[in-house]
């Protein structure tokens, strides 16, 4: 999971950036046009050399949820909710005091308001409960999944989808055969064959940098960038 240098600047500057993920909302279904920022504010798979934890910050009309991130991320910003992927993440206790800061709780959770609805669904990865995020306006459909093993079902036909990179040619199985990450030739595939839009890789792992580093070509979909506002 996310954090990073610079993170804090990139949340109060969220307001300066918009993306037009929806047309037609006020409620999910409703009449006013909601403008949605999404924004990454980390790429890294855990003890990433390179990149912070990743994590996606969503703004939208006074709104700001943050999905996953380092418990660094956001310190001393305001923040309506902190969505995780994994409550037994190795981060979850920096996050968990960060966001008591906050006067939050961080946790797996929905969150629904003005337009926008943030929900958790299942992913195959370990071997406890983890899940990725629907994020759905009236007119789009946004994937917040940085970790899995299996490609998930209800992530086909997203205008947009944040996915897992940890492994870049072959798969990474944790021991026991308990589950793992996908890796991105996998993943591209898949998420093609699923007419995702938009594919970006939001958690890069080692091998996938290695890959970076070589000037590998992605077959579908983009590496994603710490900083980079997103539109549909």
């Amino acid at each position: 999971m996310p954090g990073g240098a610079g993170a804090s600047a990139l949340v109060a500057g969220l307001g300066e950036w918009a993306v037009a993920a929806s047309g037609v909302v006020g409620g999910i279904g409703g009449s006013r046009m909601t403008v949605v920022w999404l924004r990454l504010v980390g790429v890294g798979a855990m003890n990433s050399p390179r990149y912070g934890p990743a994590g996606l910050l969503v703004g939208w009309r006074g709104h700001r949820v943050l999905l996953d991130g380092g418990g660094d991320a956001v310190a001393g910003e305001r923040l309506d909710g902190w969505l995780v992927c994994d409550e037994r993440a190795e981060l979850m206790p920096q996050i968990r005091r960060t966001a008591r800061a906050l006067g939050l709780t961080a946790a797996v959770a929905t969150f629904e308001t003005a337009g926008v609805e943030i929900a958790p669904l299942p992913v195959s990865h370990t071997s406890h409960p983890t899940y990725g995020y629907l994020i759905r306006t009236a007119g789009a459909q946004v994937v917040w999944a940085p970790e899995f093993w299996v490609f998930p079902d209800w992530a086909a036909g997203a205008d947009l989808m944040f996915a897992d990179a940890a492994g870049w040619d072959r798969p990474i199985r944790f021991a026991g055969g308990v589950g793992g990450h996908a890796s991105v030739l996998q993943v591209a595939r898949e998420a093609r064959d699923q007419r995702v839009g938009r594919l970006v890789f939001a958690h890069v792992g080692r091998p996938s940098i290695r890959a970076i580093d070589r000037g590998e070509r992605l077959p579908f979909g983009e590496w994603g960038v710490e900083g980079h506002v997103y539109r549909l």
